[in-house]
């Protein structure tokens, strides 16, 4: 695989736009599997660090540092939680009685997600099933805060922005399963029979016998951080664009879903 596109390079750091499915770091059990750092050793030298993770199957903007100070001072700023994180997301509105039970779904009076809202549930590890996190609504878990805001709705999917005010493992993901809004195409919080095909948006579809899904890969994408550039200080904000199957399925979900219940594209 090659190298990712270049989001951002200066003399003490640079971004990449990490794909869906390729790992940050080597896999704990398949050291010959591909992953981001091995590329980036492999053309910079291993002088270069990443200062933070994403999900192999979550793609967007990944922030390595090119020197130690720079790795200090930004690692420093993931640390105090002084950076700003958003992630945006295709979900899929359960009704309350498919949602999660450990935690009862958020709704608005009308029953689908509000406008805006905040999800503070501890999570940790899931026992039971290793790799993945479950909410603790006792000891055993951490503290973990994230904000939402829906941008736009599709009748049963919706376009939501997400902002973590702490770093967890999967920490997106179980809060939105938990708030009654898994990621779409979620393999671990999600239903995998819930599809977003075409054929159910528009009326009159041919060809059902060979159609593949409009998005067929977990709908989470890293788009935005705002941090303080480790020489200047000063604050900077760098973007990831959204993959291309992310802008096929908004264009269709668009065209064709539900136009009386979503909000214009754009809307905050």
């Amino acid at each position: 695989m090659p190298l990712p596109p270049i989001l951002f390079e200066d003399d003490a750091m640079i971004a990449f736009d990490k794909p869906s499915g390729l790992l940050i770091a080597p896999d704990r059990w398949d050291k010959q599997r591909e992953n981001l750092m091995g590329l980036v050793h492999a053309r910079f030298g291993h002088g270069v660090a990443n200062v933070h993770r994403l999900d192999a199957d979550t793609s967007g903007l990944l922030l390595c540092a090119k020197t130690k100070p720079a790795l200090d001072f930004l690692s420093g700023q993931f640390q105090a939680k002084t950076v700003q994180k958003t992630y945006l997301s295709l979900v899929v509105v359960l009704p309350p009685e498919e949602a999660m039970k450990v935690v009862k779904p958020i709704r608005d009076d009308a029953g689908g997600l509000p406008d805006a809202f905040q999800v503070d549930l501890a999570l940790g590890q899931d026992e039971r099933q290793p790799g993945r996190m479950r909410v603790f609504k006792g000891r055993g878990g951490k503290d973990c805060v994230t904000d939402f805001r829906v941008l736009e709705r599709f009748g049963r999917f919706a376009l939501v922005s997400c902002h973590p005010q702490t770093g967890r493992t999967h920490q997106i993901r179980v809060h939105l399963a938990a708030a009654g809004a898994p990621i779409l195409n979620d393999p671990f919080y999600g239903n995998p029979e819930i599809k977003l095909l075409l054929s159910d948006l528009k009326r009159r579809y041919k060809g059902r016998d060979e159609e593949k899904p409009l998005i067929d890969r977990l709908a989470l994408h890293a788009s935005e951080l705002t941090f303080r550039h480790p020489a200047t200080r000063e604050l900077l904000t760098l973007q990831a664009p959204l993959p291309h199957e992310f802008e096929i399925a908004l264009k269709y979900l668009r065209k064709f879903a539900a136009p009386a219940s979503r909000r214009p594209p754009g809307a905050r």
